[in-house]
């Protein structure tokens, strides 16, 4: 049997030679629409909340306008919500995201029996 062979890559977006999106911050995004808050994110990914803080901050300068608004804490507590803006940021990225590891996938495929048909002859 000839080893398991796969193609395999990563995907981000880019602003110039820095990465600005990929999925670890989506999923810092995603935890944040479904705690509302950037501090349980944070815990949750096991991220300082210094750290997803400045990601924020990062993210929300370099897309031009605000992907996540945070209001301070008040009689029942602060919270963070995804803008529109970032609801679309997030669903590019997951589409192309689905769309590139289904690429991946189909060329394995292909990979895979040509291969397996070399390797018989």
């Amino acid at each position: 049997m000839p080893p398991s062979f796969k193609y395999n890559g990563k995907l981000w977006i880019e602003n110039g030679t820095e990465r600005l999106l990929g999925p670890g911050r989506v999923e810092l995004l995603e935890r944040i629409q479904q705690t509302g808050s950037i501090r349980q994110a944070a815990m949750q990914m096991q991220m300082s909340y210094r750290q997803a803080w400045q990601i924020v901050a990062h993210l929300n300068t370099q897309f031009g306008e605000p992907i996540v608004v945070s209001h301070r804490g008040g009689k029942g507590g602060g919270y963070a919500e995804i803008t529109p803006k970032g609801l679309a940021v997030m669903k590019i990225f997951r589409d192309f995201h689905q769309q590139f590891h289904a690429f991946l996938d189909a060329h394995t495929q292909e990979l895979i029996a040509n291969l397996t048909t070399s390797v018989e002859k």
